[in-house]
C-alpha cells in the first residue's frame, strides 16, 4: 500500500463543539432525508426487486432503449443495457403480473430475428422480499451490535466506546441518504457494501482511540501518528473503490458501480468523524471528562 504526507492538523485552533459541529450537522441532514423518505414512501430508502417484490424481465428487441417503457402498460423501475449480448436489456417493474408483463413484450417490442423477445423473466414476490428485507436488517443490526459490543470491551469506558458507536452510525446513515439523493435502491448487493463500511468504520476508529488512549505520547502527537495509518489506509481505499466504480459503470455492471460509489462516501464520511466528531469526543474525555 502506498503512502502519502498527512498534513499535521493544528486541533487546538479549534474547540469540541467546533470540531463535532460539522459531522453532526451533516448526520443531521442526513437523518432528516431518511425520515422525509419515509414519510412519503413507507420506507427510509428505496428497495430494490430483490426487498421490494416485482418482475425482472430480459428481452432481446432492436427497439431502441428510450422506447421501452412505452411497450408497457406499467412504467418499468428500471432498464439496463446488457453488456455481454446485442439488443438485450433488462428491464424491472414493481408488478408481479409475468405473463401480461410478458405479452406485451411480445406484441409491441420489434423482434431481432424468429425467436421470442422475452428472453427470460423473474418474480419475487412481495412477501418472499420482505422477508428477505428483514432477514438483511437483522443482519445489518447484529453486525453493529458485535461492533459495539467490542469497542465497549477493548475500552471499558463509556466515552471513547461511545464515540466508535455513534462514528459508525453517522457513517452507515450519510450512505443511505445518499443512495436515495442519486436514486440507488437497497439490493442485497448495497447491503453488502453497507456491512463493509461497518468494519472500515471500527477499523479506523479503533486505530485512533488506541493510539491516543493506550499509547505513550502528547494527545496531538498520537492524533497524527494515528492519521498517518489511518488517512492513508481510508484514502487508498477510496480511490480504489472510486476506480472500480468508473470501471463497472463503463463496462454497464450497475450493482458494482453501486456498491463502488457507497463505499466512496461511506469512507469520506469516515474520515469525518473519525477525525473531527470522534477525536471531539476523545479530546473532551481526555483532559476534562476523565477528571471529573
Amino acid at each position: 500500500m502506498g503512502y502519502f504526507d498527512v498534513p499535521e492538523i493544528d486541533y487546538t485552533r479549534y474547540t469540541n463543539r467546533q470540531l463535532a459541529a460539522v459531522p453532526l450537522a451533516v448526520l443531521a441532514v442526513a437523518l432528516a432525508i431518511l425520515g422525509g423518505w419515509y414519510v412519503m414512501f413507507g420506507t427510509p430508502v428505496s428497495l430494490g426487486l430483490e426487498f421490494g417484490g416485482g418482475t425482472e424481465m430480459t428481452v432481446e428487441t432492436t427497439t431502441d432503449e428510450s422506447d421501452l417503457p412505452a411497450a408497457f402498460e406499467q412504467e418499468p423501475t428500471n432498464v439496463q443495457t446488457v453488456q455481454a449480448a446485442d439488443n438485450q436489456y433488462i428491464v424491472q417493474f414493481t408488478s408481479t403480473e409475468q405473463e401480461a408483463l410478458s405479452d406485451q413484450a411480445e406484441a409491441n417490442l420489434e423482434p431481432t430475428g424468429e425467436g421470442d423477445v422475452v428472453q427470460s423473466v423473474s418474480v419475487t414476490s412481495a412477501s418472499f422480499g420482505e422477508q428477505t428485507q428483514q432477514t438483511a436488517l437483522l443482519g445489518i443490526a447484529a453486525a453493529f451490535l458485535g461492533m459495539s459490543v467490542i469497542a465497549f470491551l477493548l475500552f471499558r469506558t463509556f466515552v471513547p466506546s461511545i464515540a466508535i458507536v455513534i462514528s459508525a452510525f453517522s457513517d452507515i446513515m450519510i450512505p443511505l441518504a445518499f443512495m436515495n439523493v442519486v436514486g440507488i435502491d437497497l439490493t442485497l448487493g448495497t447491503v453488502a457494501a453497507l456491512l463493509m463500511l461497518i468494519g472500515y468504520s471500527v477499523d479506523s476508529d479503533i486505530l485512533l482511540n488506541n493510539h491516543i488512549l493506550r499509547r505513550g505520547g502528547d494527545f496531538y502527537e498520537s492524533t497524527h501518528r494515528a492519521m498517518r495509518t489511518g488517512v492513508t489506509m481510508t484514502v487508498t481505499s477510496m480511490v480504489a473503490m472510486l476506480v472500480m466504480a468508473i470501471s463497472a459503470y463503463a463496462f454497464g455492471v450497475g450493482l458494482l458501480a453501486s456498491v463502488g460509489i457507497i463505499l466512496f462516501v461511506g469512507l469520506a464520511a469516515d474520515l469525518m468523524n473519525t477525525y473531527m466528531l470522534n477525536l471531539s469526543l476523545l479530546r473532551w474525555y481526555k483532559f476534562e471528562g476523565v477528571n471529573r
